[in-house]
């Protein structure tokens, strides 16, 4: 069973940058497909990224795509998410995944393990 800490979340004004990390422990961490998902306030759970086991194959929501980046260290056991261009309606507590299932994969019931989160602040 994996362990899952993200790390890096704050507050930011509209514009900026941000990059945020999920450090994995307690399991082989290149078997894993990691996502990215984010809640906000009053809002349903939603799907940012997925990326493959070795990291070659990315998926994006239409919501972040060209904005967002997500990359692995499979020597360090770890998964970033780098945000560009922030706006307001990025607002959210930002979530990492794992997945033991084959491929990206977009939907909450892929994934078994889940971090605690971690809040990102976009302001105007």
């Amino acid at each position: 069973q994996v362990q899952l800490v993200e790390s890096g979340g704050g507050l930011v004004q509209a514009g900026d940058s941000l990059r945020l990390s999920c450090a994995a422990s307690g399991g082989t961490f290149s078997r894993y497909v990691m996502g990215w998902f984010r809640q906000a306030p009053e809002k349903e759970r939603e799907f940012v990224a997925s990326l493959s086991r070795s990291g070659m194959l990315t998926y994006y929501a239409d919501s972040v795509k060209g904005r967002f980046t997500t990359f692995r260290d499979n020597t360090k056991n770890t998964v970033s998410l780098q945000m560009n261009s922030l706006k307001p309606e990025d607002t959210a507590v930002y979530y990492c995944a794992a997945s033991v299932k084959l491929g990206v994969q977009k939907q909450e019931s892929g994934y078994d393990y889940w971090g605690q989160g971690t809040q990102v602040t976009v302001s105007s």
